[in-house]
């Protein structure tokens, strides 16, 4: 059961309306790497969760990414405040209220008009939030690993609008919920690895032969070496065969009589003649180039 706090998480102090800002700051409200994203990405992780530590951890962080949303829903909010009445009630001439939606680098004219200065569950491009940008997979030792990527790359996001704003208390704001980000992926590291033999993730053991190679696909220049291609667990396999299973790196399959008449009909059917060479209407139509003067 979910109760709620009238009360932020974090004061939210603005000091002047920026409709411009406003647009940018949606990006952590409904886009990929938003606050919705991570919310929704571990209730759902939490919900069929069997380990009971683990799905305490999940619904808490999701919480407080509900929380978050509700945070920059606010900024976003007070950023389009002046301009939400503005709008609505025509207050400007018509050539002053297109300058405002579009000058001086604005780029909110699609949630001004669209969403009458809201707060839309889109990112800063205006393009709908949706259920495709949870990655889960059902497999704790891959999820976690996702959860991991995913705080680290809301904290990239929160550093960018961090740089691109002088007001100090958006700046703390912003600064507390990329702090946090760091917070939670803490919080995920340690659930991963305190699950013994997490990699690699899943039940099934990877094929012995394949696991521990590195081969080197790329021709030119030598290789810069380093732990990523020959470090401990590692083989650096430097003219890898083209198949590297000893095989003949074809493709093939088995056919029923019926199915391989049928096959040779439609090749004998649709076959090429090597010694034609056709004209075309694309050849037809050519002319002559014309001599340069």
């Amino acid at each position: 059961m979910f109760m709620h706090n009238k009360r932020l998480q974090y004061t939210v102090r603005v000091a002047q309306a920026d409709p411009g800002l406003a647009n940018l700051l949606l990006e952590q409200f409904g886009g990929p790497q938003g606050e919705l994203a991570a919310a929704m990405r571990y209730f759902t992780q939490a919900v069929t969760e069997e380990d009971p530590g683990r799905k305490d951890m999940l619904y808490d962080i999701a919480t407080e990414e509900l929380s978050h949303l509700e945070i920059i829903g606010s900024i976003v909010a007070m950023l389009n405040r002046g301009a939400k009445g503005e709008l609505a009630e025509a207050v400007d001439a018509q050539a002053e209220m297109y300058r405002k939606l579009n000058g001086a680098g604005n780029d909110s004219h699609v949630t001004q008009v669209l969403y009458g200065a809201g707060t839309p569950l889109t990112n800063s491009a205006g393009v709908p939030w949706t259920a495709a940008y949870i990655d889960t997979i059902g497999e704790p030792t891959a999820d976690l690993r996702s959860n991991i990527a995913a705080e680290a790359r809301a904290k990239i996001i929160y550093e960018r609008l961090i740089n691109v704003t002088d007001d100090a208390g958006i700046r703390e704001a912003l600064g507390f919920l990329m702090t946090r980000e760091v917070s939670h992926q803490k919080s995920f590291e340690k659930a991963l690895y305190s699950i013994v033999g997490n990699f690699p993730p899943g039940k099934m053991p990877p094929v012995p032969q394949f696991a521990n190679a590195y081969l080197k696909m790329s021709q030119g220049e030598p290789p810069q070496m380093g732990p990523w291609n020959e470090g401990s667990g590692l083989e650096f396999i430097g003219e890898p065969e083209p198949a590297v299973d000893g095989g003949d790196g074809l493709a093939a399959v088995k056919l029923e009589k019926k199915q391989q008449a049928a096959l040779k009909a439609m090749q004998q059917r649709l076959a090429s003649d090597p010694s034609s060479d056709p004209q075309t209407g694309a050849e037809l139509g050519m002319s002559e180039p014309s001599a340069k003067s």
